[in-house]
């Protein structure tokens, strides 16, 4: 969600260098710092759970007024608590850092990348439909599994696990429901052998949608592996 430029404060009386002014700019300055301490998470500098649920409601309610999806994409990284247990805290948080910087780096600047909590990470992409938002999952988890934390002279593997729910406007139900249902998923895609990606079904039948090799070979060709797409639209 992106921030409008403030206008300077002008001096009713016209005096350059008026001191009320420059205190009036330093004190905005400062509220305005830590604005985005609250809204960010110390480690990942991704936007945290307290901003994450505020962006998720505010693209629903312009879903429901524009009619274009809102797609959620919520992924864990795979085995964490055994990087922790045999590698201790600090390798496992150069692989929070990692992962938040490879999750940057699969997004546009209008989605939300947020750390969700632990080793829980959450991706609003507003105005991006289904097979989009599968496209950006699959990115960022074959990133994920290829771009290994090295540290000293070790290197360790990362894979996550990835849920996806897609808001179209005809569902009902708040932020919480629409995370409960990504988060369903995610977990489905643990219990099925973790490193994939899983979606709500299009209907009752058994749901095959996926994206294909060709599909990826032309998001990676378009864009470069683990190239800045910061900048770009799916």
């Amino acid at each position: 969600m992106a921030h409008t430029a403030q206008i300077p404060p002008q001096c009713p009386a016209q005096i350059d260098g008026c001191e009320i002014i420059s205190e009036l700019v330093g004190l905005r300055d400062q509220v305005s710092e830590l604005s985005e301490l609250v809204h960010t998470d110390t480690l990942t500098g991704l936007s945290n759970f307290r901003y994450f649920i505020q962006a998720l409601e505010h693209e629903m309610e312009r879903t429901r007024r524009t009619g274009h999806a809102t797609g959620l994409i919520m992924l864990d990284l795979d085995f964490f608590k055994k990087v922790n247990d045999d590698w201790g805290h600090d390798v496992g948080n150069k692989a929070l850092v990692l992962a938040s910087r490879l999750i940057q780096a699969s997004v546009r600047k209008m989605d939300a990348p947020c750390r969700y909590g632990g080793e829980e990470f959450a991706i609003i992409l507003p105005s991006t439909d289904r097979h989009h938002t599968l496209l950006v999952a699959e990115r960022i988890r074959e990133l994920i599994a290829t771009t290994p934390l090295t540290f000293e002279d070790s290197e360790i593997v990362l894979t996550a696990s990835f849920g996806i729910d897609i808001f179209t406007g005809a569902e009902k139900g708040c932020a919480e429901e629409m995370v409960k249902r990504a988060d369903g998923y995610l977990y489905q895609a643990k219990n099925e052998g973790r490193n994939r990606v899983c979606i709500a079904p299009l209907d009752k039948k058994e749901d095959h949608s996926s994206v294909s090799q060709d599909e990826k070979d032309v998001l990676f060709g378009l864009f470069g592996r683990g190239s800045d797409l910061s900048d770009s639209s799916y």
